[in-house]
């Protein structure tokens, strides 16, 4: 019987098969890549507000405490947003007629809120409570990054859930003494390890629940 196809149809399948192998590993290469891309993410981008408000000039410049506005960050589950009025109490006295700040007395003259856009925003099947985390000795800085330095405010973290369970597998890497929980500038000390596993003990914490599907999805 005659040979129906050219014997360097062998290699062309050889190359054909491998070549599609390569395009599979690369797209999903890509897809990952993407995924986790500012594009995607976030991080590092800048949420654009309707009032350009700079975390860097009233935390760092002017030493007020992330409590003053972010009133229920260490008991609920919610960090909460300032009210206009909470805005109002300084900005009647200073800054009366800033241009900048026409939202805001826009938003006093008429009760209707300021619509500020969400820089963290986890997914509605992700359960998160501020308070928990606080009082057990997670800072600021570790899930939003030195907000004290942004003009603007951005993610530093992707909030995906392998970044939550970095945490939840080795709380003793994170977590640091109460006391330092606002401290923008904390930085672990070279035995944090040490002083981590302490604090587990202490609080008594049961690592093996923090990693457990029903701690963060109920």
């Amino acid at each position: 019987m005659a040979q129906i196809f050219h014997p360097s149809m062998n290699t062309l399948s050889k190359v054909s098969v491998f070549g599609a192998v390569f395009m599979v590993l690369a797209a999903l290469w890509l897809g990952g890549w993407i995924q986790r891309s500012p594009y995607v993410t976030a991080v590092s981008v800048p949420r654009e507000q309707p009032v350009p408000f700079s975390h860097e000039h009233h935390a760092a410049g002017l030493g007020i405490d992330c409590r003053y506005c972010h009133t229920s960050v260490m008991d609920s589950a919610f960090a909460g947003i300032p009210s206009t009025k909470t805005c109002m109490t300084c900005h009647s006295q200073i800054w009366k007629t800033a241009d900048a700040l026409a939202p805001v007395r826009a938003s006093w003259a008429t009760g209707v809120p300021i619509r500020w856009k969400r820089v963290h925003d986890l997914p509605d099947f992700v359960y998160f409570h501020h308070g928990i985390h606080v009082r057990n000795g997670i800072g600021c800085s570790t899930c939003h990054g030195r907000v004290n330095s942004m003009p603007l405010t951005w993610k530093t973290e992707t909030l995906y859930m392998e970044w939550c369970l970095e945490c939840h597998r080795q709380p003793e890497k994170f977590l640091r003494p109460r006391d330092r929980v606002l401290d923008m500038d904390w930085r672990p000390p070279a035995d944090q390890i040490v002083l981590g596993r302490g604090l587990v003990e202490r609080l008594g914490i049961a690592k093996e629940r923090l990693s457990d599907c029903s701690t963060c999805h109920r």
